[in-house]
């Protein structure tokens, strides 16, 4: 036997991981279009416009009989999203820990996921409630498939890998992100040329993102595996289940103290994504075409960022360079307050620094806190940090729009979304996690 070419277990088991990381990248490729096209760009618009076409002579729609104005039918319709998600994540996730089968859950809420995204090819006239339904269902979905995707990356990456793979999985993610932008922005800018109206065209793009969700969550799930786990004891109902994590978490304080200083800047990113295109319209006076440049400057810089924060988190630690992502936020938005109006090079410089601390900051987070969990319980411990970055992000949104009810100013209300870094800065130095990966009981990196 030639000895030259047999491979060795180790070097067996390498390849499976890497083979599984590839493979886990492009869930973040398939489901990150949906983020942009649908929930960033299109779809509140285009939905309000329905409502509004569907509405009474007030201006209010009628779900089921509870009057709604028009213009506020696609924020609750995210709210009730979120409450939806909320329920079922904890259920779910601790069902995958339970029985070690992720795989076939994921499966399960991407597809569903994807088909009501592709649904909304059939959102025209006054079909406002549909369009509620899709988007409920679709938003629950990605925030169940993104829990049990994220509960992975402990299971496929060591220790030292997880900071470098998680930035590749969110630089996947807002490269493709920009990519289906880019088309999408082609057809809606040019619809006429193509023979469709500016109505079709939008629906063919939100129906692209279903489509693109669908084909490429393939990929995943034919190289991602299930790891046969002991058993556990039957699942809890929803809040039931989240109440018991939160519990089982309180015997690890140190994983606690970050998840709470995650959701504080987690909450300032949020807020400002949600709220730079009302900050730039309604305050720098730019148009529509401007906003949508910028958010596409913002995916493509964001790959970028991920990248370089994942390698000066394996240089200074993931600890440090969020650290350093957060105080970068600070003063991108100490530097938006003074943006002058009518400048767009100067929105997009903003957006430029907001893109380059976007996609690291977020990926880093997400690999420190899987150092932080204990084995054997992914799933559930990702479905907490999930509501953290999904279902509590409501007090950012409130801050800005109480600042400016009471200012009038949104430079005051940009301003104000600082306390969020500098808090969350503040709560996550206090953290000692060489000390929670060890009371978590996992084995410590030398760099973290």
């Amino acid at each position: 036997m030639d000895t030259d070419t047999v491979r060795s277990p180790a070097a067996d088991d390498t390849a499976g991981r890497r083979r599984e990381q590839r493979g886990w990248y492009f869930y973040d490729w398939a489901c990150s279009v949906y983020s942009t096209t649908v929930v960033t760009v299109f779809l509140g618009p285009y939905l309000t416009t329905v409502a509004e076409a569907a509405a009474d002579a007030d201006g209010f729609v009628h779900p089921l009989g509870v009057p709604v104005r028009a213009g506020s039918f696609f924020a609750y319709a995210v709210s009730l999203s979120v409450v939806v998600a909320v329920l079922v994540m904890p259920l779910v996730g601790a069902a995958a820990d339970r029985t070690g089968r992720k795989k076939p859950l994921l499966a399960a809420a991407a597809y569903t996921g994807a088909a009501a995204t592709a649904g909304m090819f059939f959102l025209d006239g006054d079909r406002y409630l549909l369009g509620g339904l899709l988007l409920v269902v679709a938003n629950a979905a990605q925030s169940v498939a993104m829990m049990l995707y994220n509960s992975y990356l402990p299971q496929i990456a060591p220790p030292e890998e997880r900071d470098a793979v998680s930035s590749r999985g969110w630089a996947f993610g807002y490269a493709a992100g920009a990519l289906v932008l880019v088309a999408n922005l082609v057809l809606y800018t040019g619809h006429d040329s193509f023979g469709v109206s500016e109505g079709m065209a939008v629906r063919i793009c939100l129906a692209s993102a279903g489509l693109w969700w669908g084909a490429f969550a393939l990929i995943p799930l034919r190289r991602l595996r299930d790891r046969r786990t002991p058993a556990r004891e039957a699942a809890l109902p929803g809040f039931r289940q989240l109440a018991a994590t939160v519990r089982d978490m309180r015997r690890h304080p140190l994983t606690l103290a970050f998840l709470l200083a995650y959701l504080v800047y987690n909450d300032g990113i949020q807020t400002v994504i949600s709220q730079a295109s009302v900050y730039g319209s309604k305050e720098l006076g730019l148009g529509q075409s401007t906003l949508i440049m910028a958010v596409l400057l913002v995916q493509v810089l964001a790959v970028a960022g991920a990248l370089l924060l994942g390698r000066l988190a394996r240089r200074y630690g993931a600890k440090r360079t969020i650290l350093g992502s957060l105080v970068a936020w600070t003063l991108t938005l100490a530097a938006g307050y003074f943006l002058p109006a009518g400048a767009p090079v100067w929105f997009f410089v903003l957006a430029a620094g907001i893109g380059l601390v976007l996609g690291g900051s977020q990926a880093l987070s997400r690999s420190l806190f899987s150092h932080l969990v204990p084995p054997g319980k992914e799933a559930e411990y990702f479905s907490a940090y999930e509501i953290s970055d999904r279902g509590l992000s409501w007090l950012g949104p409130l801050l800005f729009g109480l600042t400016y009810q009471l200012t009038g100013s949104y430079r005051d209300a940009i301003l104000s979304l600082v306390g969020f870094f500098v808090l969350g800065f503040v709560l996550l130095a206090r953290v000692p996690v060489r000390r929670a990966i060890a009371d978590a009981g996992n084995p410590v990196p030398q760099r973290i």
